[in-house]
């Protein structure tokens, strides 16, 4: 059976602080620019509560906003904002340092690689190639086409049967706790936290059930352990 990687994509393997914030706000200055008559500020605050209601991964943000606006949908103004927000995200685009050693070096040791990523499927493949990391992953498994979202077994267990290979000599590496790490465990694999540290109760849920949980600053620290 193939020992295998798995990881989160977002905060995991390249850096998302600030860079949707920064996308947004310059989507909306274009938009203002063009006559959407709000200020900064307005249309930032109404366009976080559109987000917060249809989630991230909603891809119709802009249109809503406009709608809200005007009564009715403004193509001209969507699009603008639309294109200035994946202009800007796309520019800041960037790998957390050493990500790209490390993939290398876990490929020379012989394990698969994979992704495990709540999001939309073309989405996270776009950002892997925009990244250049598209060819080290064997398979790449978004909550769209699993169903579920993390932390729910079934998205790891899917992971698990495409790769082909078995939860205990798998492991997966992310950033959030409670998707990434307890589901893992829960489908019986090896974790492994990243940029990211325990809370109070994160460390007293590994105590009470005596699980060892590595946890890492750095993802080439990676290299130590595997």
């Amino acid at each position: 059976m193939n020992k295998a990687v798995f990881f989160d994509l977002d905060d995991t393997l390249y850096d998302t602080s600030d860079f949707a914030r920064l996308a947004r706000r310059a989507a909306i200055n274009v938009m203002i620019d063009a006559g959407l008559p709000l200020t900064p500020d307005e249309a930032y605050k109404l366009l976080r509560e559109i987000i917060k209601e249809k989630g991230s991964n909603y891809d119709k943000h802009f249109n809503i906003l406009t709608k809200r606006v005007y009564g009715e949908e403004k193509p001209l103004l969507i699009a603008l904002g639309m294109i200035t927000y994946h202009n800007v995200k796309f520019a800041l685009l960037r790998l957390f340092p050493e990500t790209m050693s490390t993939l290398i070096y876990l490929k020379s040791k012989g394990y698969h690689l994979g992704i495990i990523s709540n999001g939309i499927t073309i989405k996270q493949w776009e950002k892997l190639i925009r990244l250049g990391l598209h060819h080290f992953f064997d398979e790449v498994i978004t909550s769209e086409e699993a169903g579920v979202e993390k932390p729910d077994k079934k998205i790891f267990q899917k992971s698990l049967d495409r790769m082909g290979c078995k939860a205990e000599k798998s492991i997966m590496i992310g950033n959030k706790f409670s998707e990434d790490i307890i589901g893992a465990l829960n489908a019986g694999m090896y974790a492994i936290l990243v940029n990211s540290q325990l809370t109070e109760d994160e460390q007293k849920y590994l105590e009470e059930r005596n699980i060892e949980l590595k946890v890492l600053s750095n993802i080439q620290d990676i290299k130590k352990i595997l």
